[in-house]
């Protein structure tokens, strides 16, 4: 597997990067020293798709098996290990889907599932209890049974579409689905969630652009997990999304000898802000089939929030979330800091400083709110 052979115009062609994946173990081990733990993982029974595009697997260290790239997208044996509190749909979803391929989780917004399918396919997904199967890919007629929803439910003023990765649907298809959303009077605000900037930044064209730019307001939470992803075609692909007007952020996961450390998730969220992407949200890992071996302690989530704050600008520390297990929703998880009362300051509050001082806020003693 010579890509160095390929021609410029094919190599920077989406269709012929997802066209020239990369997933059996007769590819991956042109590319990779594959180890026995990944042999075990790529040749289980009903393992969780594998397919990498050729841009993304040449950022492969091929001898080191703990290259954060290499995590991330070739099977592990582990996966097959089960774990305390493991779900095949740890969020619930399908349980808050009135129609198919629509959760209803929160009062005013909803998720649109308009893809199972994906550039790449991430080892510890949340949704691989349908990702990558090609018999749950959503039809045209479950299209027009959420936007049906949509119209009858005045309620929802938001929008997220996923998947899958909506950004592997056709201009076409993405044309028609924003316009039917943004026909729709109540909805407000039009989200995208992708990796395809990571996996496949030769699908961000200027045709993709011009075509997200006529449905404002748009926004999109990109995927990335290591600073290593960063590369200069994906600056160049934020670079058209951020020129075209839209807004970006990004929504990490804390993964367990990948990202788990303040060092690289400060360089992440520097390199992510120096490309207009503000960091948004760094996941918990989900309690989903596979996953066990990538899990963290929440101590160590944490300990990486805090060693931020104060030590990067304040719009580059995204928020630490779970997700809770059972379809609860987010919950935000934040450090410490607000300590109690001082003992004798009246109407002081003790707070800890980054740097682990101890200060004083004083609160109006006739301070009467505005009645819910």
């Amino acid at each position: 597997m010579k890509w160095d052979e390929v021609v410029d115009t094919d190599w920077n062609n989406w269709h012929w990067q997802l066209k020239n994946r990369v997933s059996s173990v007769e590819d991956l081990s042109q590319i990779v020293q594959l180890t026995p733990e990944e042999l075990t993982g790529l040749t289980a029974k009903d393992r969780f798709r594998v397919d990498i595009t050729p841009y993304f697997a040449q950022l492969i260290d091929p001898l080191d098996p703990n290259c954060p790239i290499r995590r991330q997208v070739i099977p592990l044996g582990q996966e097959l290990q089960g774990f305390d509190g493991m779900m095949a749909d740890s969020l619930a979803e399908d349980a808050q889907s009135p129609v198919p391929g629509l959760v209803h989780r929160y009062p005013d917004r909803v998720l649109m599932v308009v893809t199972t399918h994906c550039a790449s396919y991430c080892r510890y997904c949340t949704r691989s209890r349908m990702v990558g199967e090609w018999d749950k890919t959503p039809t045209t007629a479950d299209f027009e049974r959420q936007l049906d929803y949509l119209r009858r439910n005045p309620c929802i003023r938001d929008v997220l579409i996923s998947g899958g990765d909506p950004l592997t649907l056709s201009d076409t298809a993405l044309r028609y689905l924003l316009g039917q959303l943004r026909a729709i009077e109540h909805i407000e605000i039009i989200r995208i969630g992708t990796r395809v900037p990571i996996f496949l930044p030769q699908r961000i064209t200027p045709d993709l652009c011009n075509i997200l730019k006529k449905f404002h307001p748009l926004w999109i939470n990109i995927h990335t997990n290591h600073p290593k992803e960063i590369t200069a075609e994906v600056s160049q692909s934020l670079t058209r999304l951020a020129n075209a007007g839209i807004p970006l952020g990004n929504q990490s996961v804390l993964l367990a000898g990948i990202n788990d450390s303040a060092n690289i998730q400060q360089q992440l969220v520097h390199a992510l802000v120096k490309n207009r992407v503000r960091p948004y949200y760094l996941y918990q890992c989900d309690l989903v089939e596979g996953s066990g071996h990538f899990r963290t302690s929440i101590a160590k989530g944490l300990e990486i929030i805090e060693q931020l704050q104060g030590y990067t600008s304040g719009y580059a520390v995204p928020k630490y979330v779970i997700d809770a297990p059972g379809g609860g929703g987010k919950v935000v998880v934040t450090p410490q800091t607000l300590l109690g009362r001082a003992a004798d300051a009246g109407q002081g509050v003790l707070l800890r400083t980054y740097k682990g001082e101890i200060a004083t806020y004083y609160e109006p003693p006739d301070y009467v709110g505005l009645s819910s």
